[in-house]
């Protein structure tokens, strides 16, 4: 390879993205995350991204063969189609991807791609990767023979692909929306490529659709499938029962027509199945597997009986009524195909909740202090599924045939964990069994304890006056908690958080364990910086109009936290709002945390500047010139 093509990245010491606490404690945990199977299905590949390497797992013995390790910070694994090279991204600020000998574990060269790189894809011909760098917000399309990489952008956050089999689609899950918060329609989208000419369109999500992760392609190629959590963030949070917050959702997406099929709920009627994160067919296209990070199982549905069922819902009430369903809502809770989103039942008699072990009666520690699964990433050999199952550092194993097996084989991948406070921290954050009826955990609305792009309507200072959800980085460092300031504290907000939005009463101990989780988040360096960590230019003199007289933006947002921690009238008010002052938030990470202001309605930093005219009560933003405004974005957006 190039010089060029595989040149040293910076060595920037950053806290990985996706897995913060685990980087506050390097080597305690292994933290198995995603997984591969070799092509001819005798080994699995097991992405441990808190040990920084990869278990090699032979399947015959159900042992852990040898291990190979990797730069610190990976994200994701591919294999290549004749199994010889492993692909592992790494999420540093100038990400990359290590080119590795799967039969030797030599890292034969290092591909530079792009900020929080991660969810690689190997084309069917073994001739192209594409890499998701997802702070970016672009696919990196990687020729392997000719050496280049061209970058394709999509929506935001793009997290994971999947590729079809003749190699002439990709399929890119864009974790959070970009919409403003305050409007009707909020919705992730997939964005897809075309890999010939790299152009590309989008399918949209129904509205409430956010956390989408996973996706596959079926063996026949017919159809997509993705995973994400579809909320209900216009209702006011007053109660769980029948997914009044958060739904968890898969979506079937027409892969030749490249259109959404219809989404159908995860969960049951009176028992949320929480955080739906990878998702994968089995050989045979029967059964298609998803993980549930949250409730720690594993739904396995039977493909052909969904698509009959789909097909088989009329698209019209007029078609309703001709089938008879239109009159008879007691047999068809799914009139017409606008219903199947908010049909709890649709999925009763077409798919098993397989629990993964090991789990006590709460599903997260036993009395014996063992970690719960949280699975990740999901792989199919042969009539068996795999789940990396992250905080217990084991594979779950699922026999699917003739039935799905609720007798789950574990293999441990290392010795048992023994977890720290911070650990069982981030445990209880992803833990919806902390939760009534199991809808929802921390990280259904912050998502890596950071946002999930919507507004919502919280009973913590009255109903009807909808807030965006905020980031949980540096909360115990700039109280008061929530938009509003009506929790004095972080460690308030916390223990509120379990009364009126997990509607539980829970030890106070896990608070305490969630306080020190948040306390261990560290801030990602901004992917507006340059490979060294500076500033640019532009930056630079952002910076300067930042801290001047003119524009007076230090006087609320002081360094080092970029805030002074108090209440301001910024002339923000909405028609919903009952007051006219809100917390200042914290700037540091703000380009990760659109949209923006207490209700979410500037999708842009730029925009908050030029239409929302934000400053303008303290600094002189009406006599920006446009480059001025550029700049002070550039600033911001480094910070």
């Amino acid at each position: 390879m190039s010089g060029t093509f595989c040149k040293a990245v910076c060595a920037l010491a950053v806290c990985l993205a996706i897995t913060p606490a685990a980087a506050a404690e390097p080597g305690k945990y292994l933290g198995p995350w995603d997984l591969v199977a070799s092509p001819d299905g005798k080994s699995l590949f097991v992405l441990n991204v808190d040990a920084a390497q990869v278990a090699v797992v032979d399947v015959a013995s159900a042992k852990v063969a040898r291990t190979i390790g990797l730069p610190a910070g990976p994200t994701g694994l591919a294999v290549s189609p004749d199994g010889a090279t492993l692909y592992v991204t790494c999420a540093k600020p100038q990400g990359t991807v290590s080119v590795i000998d799967a039969a030797s574990g030599k890292v034969n060269g290092t591909i530079p791609v792009g900020h929080g790189a991660t969810g690689p894809t190997v084309s069917p011909d073994g001739k192209r990767l594409y890499v998701c760098n997802r702070f970016n917000h672009n696919v990196a399309l990687v020729d392997l023979e000719a050496k280049k990489v061209a970058l394709v952008p999509a929506v935001r956050e793009p997290i994971r692909s999947a590729v079809t089999a003749d190699g002439a689609t990709l399929f890119v899950t864009n974790h959070l929306p970009l919409d403003p918060s305050d409007g009707y329609d909020v919705a992730c989208m997939i964005t897809v490529i075309n890999t010939a000419d790299k152009s590309t369109s989008t399918i949209r999500l129904p509205n409430g659709s956010s956390s989408l992760r996973g996706v596959c392609i079926a063996p026949d190629g017919k159809h997509a499938y993705a995973v994400h959590i579809l909320a209900r963030y216009q209702m006011p949070t007053t109660q769980l029962e029948r997914g009044w917050m958060n739904t968890n959702a898969l979506s079937i997406i027409d892969v030749a027509e490249k259109k959404l099929v219809n989404t159908v709920l995860l969960d049951d009627i009176d028992l949320g199945a929480a955080m739906p994160w990878d998702v994968a067919v089995t050989p045979d296209g029967k059964s298609i597997c998803v993980s549930h990070a949250s409730t720690h199982e594993l739904s396995v549905i039977d493909a052909a009986a969904l698509l009959k069922k789909l097909a088989e819902v009329p698209k019209t009430e007029e078609e309703a009524r001709e089938a008879g369903r239109y009159d008879d809502r007691t047999l068809y809770s799914s009139v017409t195909v606008n219903d199947v989103p908010n049909d709890l039942a649709f999925l009763v008699g077409l798919r098993e909740r397989i629990m993964l072990p090991p789990h006590g009666p709460w599903g997260w520690l036993d009395a014996d202090k063992e970690a719960a699964a949280s699975p990740r990433g999901v792989a199919i050999v042969g009539s068996r599924a795999y789940a990396a199952c992250y905080f217990s550092d084991v594979l779950a194993v699922v026999e699917l045939e003739p039935e799905p097996s609720k007798k789950v084989e574990l293999i441990p991948l290392g010795p048992r964990p023994q977890l720290s406070l911070v650990r069982r921290g981030e445990l209880h954050f992803f833990d919806a069994w902390l939760c009534f009826q199991h809808w929802q955990s921390c990280a259904s609305c912050h998502p890596d304890a950071r946002v999930d792009a919507l507004n919502w309507d919280l009973m913590n200072d009255g109903m009807g006056n909808p807030k965006n959800a905020k980031t949980m980085l540096l909360a115990h460092k700039t109280p008061p908690a929530m938009a509003s300031g009506v929790r004095p504290d972080a460690e308030s907000g916390v223990r509120a958080g379990f009364t009126h939005i997990l509607f539980a009463v829970r030890p106070e101990e896990e608070s305490v364990a969630i306080d020190e989780y948040l306390k261990a988040l560290q801030p990602v360096l901004s992917p507006h910086l340059k490979p060294d960590g500076q500033l640019s230019d532009a930056a630079k003199r952002g910076k300067e109009l930042f801290f001047s007289e003119r524009m007076g933006c230090a006087t609320c947002h002081p360094e080092p936290l970029y805030t002074d921690l108090l209440m301001h009238d910024v002339a923000s008010r909405g028609k919903y709002d009952r007051r006219d002052d809100f917390d200042t938030p914290t700037l540091i990470e703000c380009w990760r945390t659109a949209p923006y202001m207490h209700d979410g309605h500037y999708t842009s930093m730029k925009e908050l500047f030029t239409v929302g005219k934000h400053g303008q009560k303290g600094g002189d933003v009406e006599g920006l010139t446009e480059q001025e405004v550029n700049d002070l974005v550039e600033f911001v957006l480094s910070l």
